[in-house]
């Protein structure tokens, strides 16, 4: 028997094997990306630590349910001597820019926790 076909009323048909295919898989939408983030810069961290310590004050809402959290000052207290600590490691190595932000950063920080311990003894 010939592979080639030359009668007019011959019809050939193919075969698709089907098997296991019952139940192809959707076609997937892709995965939502997650937006870039910025490069970590210095400002980025003192932003961070600034926030974790507004937190500790008791004046952020925390980020999960939105809740006003309850003062922890030893937390508060320890968050801004780290930055007070960055401060000290990076004097002489920042910009005036860093440097405002940072000095700005910690002169309120200071400030709210003077006032957060004021109302924690009233």
């Amino acid at each position: 028997m010939s592979d080639e076909r030359t009668g007019e009323n011959e019809r050939g048909f193919v075969v698709v094997d089907k098997r296991g295919r019952e139940k192809e898989p959707e076609p997937r939408e892709p995965e939502p990306r997650e937006p870039e983030l910025p490069p970590p810069d210095f400002a980025s961290l003192l932003i961070s630590l600034g926030t974790s310590a507004l937190f500790h004050l008791g004046q952020a809402a925390d980020p999960e349910t939105g809740q006003q959290s309850e003062p922890n000052l030893p937390l508060a207290r320890q968050t801004i001597d780290l930055v007070e600590m960055l401060r000290d490691k990076t004097r002489g190595n920042l910009d005036d820019e860093e440097q405002r932000l940072l000095q700005a950063l910690l002169t309120d920080l200071r400030m709210r926790f003077v006032q957060a311990s004021q109302k924690a003894r009233a």
